[in-house]
């Protein structure tokens, strides 16, 4: 993980008060800022003050603390008066994903009928055998984590 993303890193320099932004949180661990091309009126991202590109330079206790914050922000949109009858909160983890800024940053928007968000995909139901067997792959990718890491299951 690196500190400073560089002067190519909006969200760096935005950490750095380099470049604008509308903040309605702050700590010592996260900004959370007005996205500049919402999905809808209120989206927020989280972004944590370190730079880190995606999942895998992301510490777990500053990750934890972006996802908490997450949901705070979550929790205010729905009594903050925006028009907002449910949230979605996403992260956008690679280029496959769909990450367009590379520092790890959570979205956090309200959503309400007719907003014209959508998420398609083929939601067909996979084979038992086949879940299985991801399960599986899974579990071996757990156990190649750094037993180290504050990962408690």
């Amino acid at each position: 993980m690196k500190d400073d993303g560089g002067p190519d890193c909006v969200f760096c320099a935005i950490v750095r008060g380099e470049a604008e932004a509308s903040v309605p949180y702050a700590d010592d661990r996260v900004m959370v800022i007005m996205d500049i091309g919402p999905v809808t009126p209120g989206h927020l991202l989280v972004i944590p003050r370190v730079h880190a590109v995606g999942l895998e330079d992301l510490d777990e206790e500053t990750s934890t603390h972006v996802w908490r914050t997450g949901h705070r922000m979550g929790r205010a949109m729905r009594r903050s008066g925006l028009r907002c009858e449910g949230v979605n909160v996403l992260l956008a983890d690679g280029e496959a994903a769909f990450q367009e800024v590379f520092h790890f940053h959570l979205h956090v928007f309200p959503r309400f009928e007719g907003d014209g968000f959508r998420i398609t995909a083929d939601w067909g139901t996979r084979a038992r055998d086949l879940l299985d067997q991801e399960a599986e792959a899974i579990r071996s990718g757990l156990a190649e984590l750094d037993p180290y890491e504050n990962l408690r299951l």
